[in-house]
This record gives C-alpha cells, sequence and structure tokens, in this order.
C-alpha cells in the first residue's frame, strides 16, 4: 500500500537529469513488439486489485501526484485562483475525519496553467508549498518560432513557475530528425533554469510505438526531467499501451545513466479506476519510487471530483452526485 504523505520537489532526493550526448545508434535500436505489449495491458486488470482501506490509500496517493490542469481559451484569473483553492484542499475536511486522514496535510502536486496566469496561481497558492507547472513552447501544437518558445519558457520562469511542461516539434519525429529533436530540447532545458522541464510527445500525432519509443529517448537524453505523453488536445491522448512503452525507455535509462527520470500521463485520465491501473503499472514497471510525486504527476481535473466522490463513498456508503464535488 502506497504510503500518504506529500512530497512537492520534482525529483526530490534525486539528481536532476543532466542529458547525455546523443547516441543515434542506441535510439536507432528500439524495437516495440505491439503484441506482447497488448497482452501486457490487457492482464492488468486481473493481476492486482485493491478494495476497502487500500483502495483509499491508493487513491489518496494518486490525488497527490495529480497536475490540477485548467488549459482552456476561457479561463479567468478568478478560475484558477477557485483551481489553486481546491488544490491546496482537495477532500473536504469532513471526508478526510471520517476516513481518519484529518491530521494530515494532503494536497495536489501541483497546478498547471497557461503562462498569462502563471502569476495569478503563484500568489494564490503563495505559503501552500504548491508549485505551478506552466505550459509552454507554443503548446498545444508546438509552431512558434524556436526564439518566441525560449522567450515564453523564461517569462513563466521570471513569473514564478517552478514546473514548465513544453512540446516538441512533432515533424521532427514524424522526419526521424532526432539530431532537430535533441537540439530543440537541449534549448528548452537551458531556457527553464532551476525549473524542471517536462516533455510532451503529443504520443496521439506520432503515429507509432516505435516513434514514441525513440522520441521518449532522445527527450531524456536532453535533458528531460519527466515525459509525458499528451497535450489533453489530441484526438488520443494518454494510454496504457503508450504508457507501458515510455516507462520502459524510462526503466533503460536508468539502466545505462543511473538518473530516475518521471513521467506524466495526461488527457482522458478522469476516473478513479483509470488512475488506480497506471498505478499498477507504475509500480510493477519501475518500483514503488515512481507512485510518489517527485517521479509521478497525472495532468488531470475532473478526476480530482472522482477521487473524492470515491473516498465519500469509501466513508459513507453512499454515492454523492458530481456536483457536490466542484474541481474550480
Amino acid at each position: 500500500m502506497p504510503s500518504t504523505e506529500t512530497s512537492h520537489a520534482p525529483n526530490h532526493g534525486w539528481p536532476r537529469n543532466p542529458g547525455m550526448d546523443l547516441d543515434l545508434a542506441w535510439v536507432a535500436e528500439q524495437r516495440v513488439n505491439l503484441s506482447a505489449g497488448e497482452r501486457r495491458i490487457a492482464s492488468l486488470s486481473g493481476r492486482r486489485t485493491v478494495k476497502k482501506d487500500a483502495q483509499a490509500a491508493w487513491l489518496l496517493k494518486a490525488l497527490t501526484c495529480i497536475d490540477l490542469t485548467t488549459l482552456n481559451g476561457d479561463d479567468t484569473a478568478g478560475r484558477v485562483k477557485r483551481l489553486c483553492a481546491k488544490a491546496a484542499n482537495p477532500v473536504r475536511p469532513d471526508i478526510l475525519e471520517a476516513i481518519g486522514m484529518a491530521d494530515r496535510r494532503i494536497t495536489t502536486g501541483a497546478v498547471c496553467v497557461y503562462h498569462r496566469f502563471v502569476a495569478t496561481a503563484v500568489e494564490a497558492l503563495d505559503g501552500t508549498g504548491i508549485p505551478v507547472a506552466a505550459v509552454s513552447t507554443g503548446f498545444p501544437a508546438g509552431l512558434s518560432p524556436h526564439d518566441t518558445k525560449l522567450r515564453e519558457i523564461e517569462a513563466s520562469v521570471a513569473d514564478g513557475a517552478r514546473e514548465i511542461d513544453i512540446v516538441i516539434t512533432r515533424e521532427h519525429v514524424l522526419t526521424a530528425n532526432w539530431t532537430a529533436l535533441y537540439d530543440e530540447m537541449r534549448d528548452y532545458r537551458a531556457a527553464c533554469g532551476d525549473a524542471h522541464v517536462k516533455a510532451i510527445l503529443a504520443t496521439g500525432d506520432l503515429k507509432t510505438l516505435r516513434n514514441v519509443a525513440r522520441a521518449s529517448l532522445v527527450c531524456m537524453m536532453a535533458g528531460a526531467d519527466f515525459i509525458k505523453t499528451s497535450t489533453g488536445k489530441e484526438g488520443v491522448n494518454a494510454t496504457p499501451l503508450v504508457t507501458l512503452v515510455m516507462l520502459r525507455m524510462i526503466r533503460e535509462y536508468e539502466e545505462r545513466t543511473g538518473i530516475k527520470i518521471g513521467y506524466k500521463p495526461a488527457g482522458g485520465i478522469s476516473t478513479a479506476k483509470d488512475v488506480l491501473n497506471y498505478q499498477f503499472l507504475m509500480k510493477d514497471e519501475l518500483g514503488r519510487e515512481w507512485l510518489e510525486p517527485d517521479l509521478f504527476r497525472i495532468g488531470a481535473s475532473s478526476l480530482l471530483a472522482d477521487i473524492e466522490r470515491q473516498l465519500e463513498h469509501h466513508a459513507t456508503g453512499a454515492y454523492s452526485s458530481f456536483q457536490r464535488h466542484p474541481i474550480g
């Protein structure tokens, strides 16, 4: 059963990923056994299950790994402030008391917003220890001029963002221009300075799992602290199969370099059942350390409401309506 203690610093206790020289031979040798991967994912539901107190503990841990997110065209400062208030107090006090967790300080892992709202979120979260993550580099398409992307990163860091979620140029992957992808990612890493960088691969746009594996590896070589599936705006976002491929690249990178890389699925993870399967996969493939927010984040919004709803059911035996669990 996972601990319910909270940590807010990405890679807390681990050295940051300094990156390495681009190894094109290592990139070229990547292969994905699709049928084996599909069998592995199909077996997930039968390999592990948790009930009652154990399930509540797993869901509380998942809650601490959420990057509570609003990335809509109609976002306002008021919405962001409400989201920050929910991030600091994600579960109603009466529910925490009922499940024996009233004495624990439980918050989400971060709040994720556009650059425009970074300063607003930083101010709203002052004193909570919750970091602000900013999406950047022409999110979600990533097609802005390169120097504009770098200035956007620098502006978000200056406004107080402690994490930057960048989007890669998908064309570099689709044309196998690994040198261009590596150089781009190195520039992003440098522009972030002390802020941790999550590389969004937009896996739904990359066409093949082999491309996902290779892009994951190149971004880690270039210094990414986390690799992330999606912007949430693609037609297909996080999936367990894509997750399996990315986790095995993280494992291979650690085996060769000794550096632990974080993982963030995003897009389409909206139920407690969904997130439990991701947690099980993380633990099975990478180990207990990857259940903590310093190495695991979940890009989500409505997921929090369902987790709170499930915790209330655990405490009372009855399901309430979603409208009783607002996220912001």
